[in-house]
């Protein structure tokens, strides 16, 4: 049994399920540098990645295009020229690489030799940096020349030292590993990657991701079938999130090598030339974050919005009053997805009939078994808010997910309780098993015994056709324990004064009195991560009471519960 047979039968609806078996034992005897070397074989000259081109960018601005032939000679000379270094399973090398081909082509390098990559997000600070690698503990740094003080700075912070290096100098200035390495060649359990995980509260924790996860990952997003799922050596997949996160590094790239597709690899999300690139680089497939969708609907109309060739979009987190909207616009399917770095086989809503602008994200399958339980892991009814837990059957309850926290075995055990992986996000099952989400776990607000969610907010305060971002939190509530805070950057500048009663009685006319902001904060901008998602526990300084903020409006005494 090998790629090609597991292709075939992704591509016949009905063999579904003998499909996620065939998955499963690919992922359990194949690594990474194995499956590579398979899809340089059989698919040559087809482009496997590109990168679109943008004068305004500091690297590569005409472009850039390489095939999987090319590809494989520059992976080869970059594992041999690591190899003679005495590198191999058991190093870790941290990259700071951006969303450049670099990355793409060290990593495979990399876990050909059964090297661990950690990527390191560009938008942190020399302290988090600093924590980062001393937690990591990596053999080898490899960063951009433009970065080279950026870590340096980092270093003279932390505890780890180890050689810093550029892509330019590898063949040149590769120090011998200082460590032997485990074994001669990796496996399907062999880390491939660590990825850093952003919580609300506390460090962030590795996630470390071996071969075989990796390899599963794209293998199912290959053969999700319906209105999403890949083609084989047709599709060309448009990324514009970071590959130092799961999606863009694991998901799609490992489904692009695994079915001879093309990733398309953009700096970053640009609304502007997000549809001349798609035209231009004859993207099929997109993927998004929620971010994107409301920032593409206030561009205005241009050709280019209708001369693509894209099939589906494939994301989380559009809000619901935009979905129809947006697919009427632009004319394709927005697949509404479920994943997180411990586990990226994704759930999807791509069997029809959809279910648009609902959060709806998919269903339980074979090889993902779905629960929705309490705060003690009771089981709720269906329709009742509950956490999601995971896990891939009883018998093997973490097949295909990640291996475990890096150096905390407390949080991976605390995670996995009971056999079942706690998601931390909150969902409501309906009568037909459909998934919708809800919100974070964490993000839920209790005010005078009703939970809120703070997504369900700021789905409604997105809709004001004056509201850029919004972010919805809990604030301290002498009387109802907490109240709903609204912090709100602007389309258009207007006197706080007038648009904060404003936005209230937008939200009193579509939520019910006690959902409705009590405080409302019209802030210039908000933090952000690299895929943009916003960072909630940085907007006020730790120990710090929002409600006391220059500029904050008390809307408290206005909310009551509407008589008619």
């Amino acid at each position: 049994m090998d790629t090609a047979d597991f292709l075939h039968i992704c591509n016949r609806d009905n063999k579904r399920e003998k499909a996620e078996g065939m998955m499963d034992n690919i992922a359990d005897r194949t690594t990474i540098g194995e499956a590579f070397r398979s899809s340089v074989a059989a698919h040559g000259d087809a482009q496997f990645f590109v990168v679109p081109a943008n004068s305004g960018r500091e690297y590569l601005k005409e472009g850039f295009a390489l095939s999987y032939t090319q590809a494989g000679r520059c992976v080869s000379a970059l594992a041999e020229t690591y190899r003679r270094a005495a590198y191999g399973v058991g190093h870790r090398v941290a990259t700071l690489l951006e969303n450049r081909p670099e990355y793409v082509l060290h990593k495979l390098a990399l876990n050909v030799i059964g090297v661990c990559c950690v990527p390191i997000n560009p938008d942190y600070r020399p302290s988090e940096i600093a924590y980062l690698l001393e937690h990591s503990e990596p053999d080898l740094i490899l960063t951009l020349g433009s970065r080279v003080e950026q870590m340096r700075q980092a270093l003279a912070q932390s505890a780890h030292t180890s050689q810093v290096i550029t892509p330019e100098q590898v063949n040149d200035t590769l120090v011998r590993a200082m460590r032997r390495a485990t074994q001669e060649e990796p496996g399907p359990d062999t880390p491939a990657s660590i990825l850093y995980t952003s919580g609300t509260t506390g460090r962030p924790k590795g996630c470390v991701l071996s071969h075989g996860y990796e390899i599963a990952s794209g293998a199912w997003y290959a053969a999700l079938g319906g209105a999403a799922g890949l083609r084989p050596g047709m599709d060309r997949i448009y990324n514009p999130l970071p590959l130092y996160h799961v999606n863009a590094a694991v998901l799609s790239l490992m489904g692009a090598m695994l079915t001879g597709c093309c990733q398309i690899q953009p700096d970053r999300f640009h609304p502007r030339r997000w549809w001349r690139e798609l035209v231009q680089t004859r993207a099929s497939i997109v993927h998004y974050l929620g971010i994107i969708a409301p920032l593409l609907m206030s561009q205005p109309p241009n050709e280019d919005e209708r001369r693509h060739s894209v099939r589906f979009g494939i994301g989380a987190g559009i809000e619901p009053e935009l979905h129809s909207k947006f697919e009427a616009r632009f004319g394709f399917p927005m697949i509404e997805i479920w994943g997180m770095t411990e586990m990226v086989r994704v759930l999807a809503d791509n069997i029809a009939p959809r279910r648009i602008g609902s959060r709806a994200f998919g269903r339980a399958v074979p090889a993902i078994e779905v629960r929705v339980v309490d705060d003690q892991d009771q089981d709720v009814p269906d329709g009742t808010p509950g956490e999601m837990v995971i896990r891939h059957s009883a018998a093997t309850p973490r097949r295909g997910f990640f291996s475990g926290y890096l150096n905390d075995e407390e949080a991976t055990e605390s995670a996995w309780r009971g056999g079942w992986f706690h998601s931390g996000d909150v969902v409501r099952r309906g009568a037909d098993g459909m998934l919708h989400f809800v919100d974070r776990k964490k993000n839920i607000i209790r005010r005078s015994g009703e939970n809120i969610a703070a997504a369900e907010v700021e789905a409604v305060l997105l809709a004001h056709s004056n509201v850029l971002q919004a972010a919805v939190l809990p604030v301290k509530d002498e009387l109802r324990e907490e109240e709903v805070l609204a912090c709100v950057v602007l389309k258009h500048a207007v006197p706080t004064a007038d648009a904060a009663p404003a936005l209230f009685r937008h939200c009193m006319d579509r939520l019910a009195y006690f959902k409705v902001p009590g405080w409302i904060h019209i802030v210039d901008k908000l933090p952000t991560t690299g895929t943009q998602k916003i960072q909630k526990h940085v907007i006020y300084p730790g120990g710090t009471d929002p409600r006391s903020a220059p500029g904050i409006i008390d809307l408290r005494e206005k909310k009551r519960r509407q008589t008619s």
